[in-house]
């Protein structure tokens, strides 16, 4: 599973499908990043990704970490939101004409240091 990295100028729609997908397909998902404006997307993306999940009977938790990330040889501390589903959530729900049309994350949201 890949860490979702956020920046101020990501889609909170986009990221929500991420998280979503990520969560329907590996039943958990992480979330990071840095600064200010990207937490704030991350968070609002969050938000938009319960609502879809919910819809499919999946309930999530998201537990916040620290996180320090090596970026150009400086260390700098990056928020990392831990999503996994509850015990009382229903995958069986879950077809796979759903996974098929969730939102597919591209590789600037992926790996991206």
């Amino acid at each position: 599973m890949d860490m979702i990295k956020v920046s101020a100028n990501s889609r909170t729609s986009a990221v929500a499908g991420a998280i979503a997908g990520v969560v329907r397909e590996h039943h958990r998902a992480e979330v990071q990043a840095i600064g200010a404006g990207a937490i704030n997307q991350a968070v609002k993306a969050l938000v938009l990704a319960t609502g879809y999940l919910k819809a499919d009977g999946i309930f999530v938790s998201c537990v916040p970490e620290f996180a320090d990330v090596t970026i150009e040889d400086k260390v700098r501390t990056a928020i990392k939101l831990v999503i996994e589903p509850s015990a009382d959530s229903n995958f069986s729900s879950v077809s796979s004409s759903v996974r098929a049309h969730t939102i597919p994350v591209s590789a600037s949201m992926m790996n991206r240091s």
